[in-house]
């Protein structure tokens, strides 16, 4: 009794307390606590089906969950070298200078353009949508000459187009996009590594939006710097960016006159805190938990198998695309080899406002597909199946909800 009576009378006694404290507080200071912090918040479960983020498998979310470990304790640095090697099967590369940026797919970009590039050098874009335009304005905040070859959204490049702007421009480095997830379109990458070295250039490639989900070998298809997304088909939180670098840009960024532009992105310091070469050395805090995350991300494709990974989303793509063309809806990529199997871009269906119907799909059926971007915007409604999300099963829920939503939208007459 007295034990029961003892516990009852300390709950009450901790409520006071926090209760007394809280008063206290709101006494003391001019900004009180929000009351939106004192009560948790519901986030809702949703089918992602845009072009990123993707679903997170309970597997990788149970992952990122585990106990908190200091940065470089030995079994952190061991969970590092596991993502390093994850990154070398999936880039399919022996890089040795190969990692993981703490920071978005945008925080990766910058990395590669800072590192390889100095004021005042020359890079050649490559523009068919949004990444190509992000690259060049970039570029041109660290004081490079930016020069361009763009082509129509939902294009791509000939290889003899981008040999002759390599002629006209002799730039050092040469970017692409892969996968541009803003049009839907899938660069072909053979025979474009050639053509840099043939012009003494550097061959940076944008695999945000396709990496594991369409064939690229960085190695054999002669990539110099080639970064990633952890939230696209990796399926990991938004927040770390694999990227790697070939001997020979290593020979550029770790050779420069002037420092990078960015002390937190400077591969100098961050090859060393992944210890590319030694031991690992401070540089910042790492996300530990993140890390966690990314190296079941990277388990989950070495189990599956790049080569099952790729046939599944290219599978999944075609699927998805005959049902689309059987609903009467167009494909914005004309070219059946030019469409991305990560994220497909459909015509906006004529007299519809593009926004209800993606409103009318978030409220109804708890699926978010998204509109255009950039160059594509208010052209086209995008649907990514990335990962654990390109399967059959969830094609068949968002043709469903698209069916559903053009009986349901408004359409006027045009």
């Amino acid at each position: 009794f007295f034990k029961i009576l003892f516990s009852h009378c300390l709950h009450e006694l901790t409520i006071a307390s926090v209760c007394l404290c809280r008063c206290s507080i709101m006494s003391s200071l001019s900004v009180l606590p929000p009351e939106c912090l004192l009560q948790p918040f519901p986030v809702p479960q949703r089918l992602m089906l845009g072009p990123g983020p993707s679903n997170v498998p309970a597997r990788i979310i149970a992952a990122g969950a585990q106990p908190m470990l200091g940065h470089l304790h030995a079994e952190t640095i061991e969970i590092m070298n596991q993502v390093k090697s994850g990154i070398q099967y999936a880039f399919q590369t022996r890089n040795r200078v190969t990692l993981a940026v703490s920071g978005p797919g945008h925080a990766a970009m910058e990395c590669a353009i800072f590192n390889s590039l100095e004021p005042g050098e020359s890079i050649l874009i490559a523009v068919n949508g949004i990444w190509g335009e992000r690259a060049a304005e970039i570029a041109e905040r660290i004081g490079a000459k930016v020069n361009t070859v763009v082509t129509s959204a939902g294009g791509y490049f000939t290889n003899e187009e981008i040999e002759q702007a390599l002629d006209k421009y002799r730039p050092v480095v040469f970017f692409l996009t892969h996968g541009e997830s803003s049009t839907g379109v899938v660069h072909p990458i053979d025979g474009i590594g050639d053509l840099c070295h043939k012009y003494n250039c550097l061959f940076l490639v944008d695999s945000v939006a396709a990496l594991g989900g369409t064939p690229i070998c960085m190695d054999e298809q002669g990539i110099d710097i080639m970064y990633t997304g952890s939230q696209k088909v990796l399926n990991a939180p938004p927040g770390t960016a694999p990227i790697s670098f070939s001997e020979r840009a290593c020979q550029k960024i770790f050779n420069r006159r002037t420092k990078p532009i960015s002390y937190f992105l400077d591969m100098s310091w961050l090859a060393n805190y992944w210890g590319c070469d030694d031991k690992p050395v401070y540089h910042h805090t790492g996300p530990v938990s993140s890390f966690y995350g990314l190296r079941e991300s990277l388990a989950i494709l070495a189990e599956t198998g790049l080569e099952n990974s790729w046939k599944r989303h290219k599978e999944v793509a075609e699927y998805f695309h005959k049902g689309l063309e059987e609903m009467g809806l167009k494909l914005f990529v004309q070219e059946k080899k030019a469409r991305l199997p990560t994220v497909t871009t459909i015509v906006a269906p004529p007299g519809y406002d593009w926004r209800e119907i993606t409103g009318y799909i978030m409220k109804t059926f708890n699926i978010e597909i998204s509109g255009g971007l950039g160059p594509s915007a208010g052209m086209v409604l995008r649907v990514g199946l990335m990962g654990c999300n390109s399967s059959k099963a969830n094609v068949d829920k968002v043709l469903e909800a698209l069916a559903d939503a053009l009986k349901h939208c408004h359409k006027s007459r045009v």
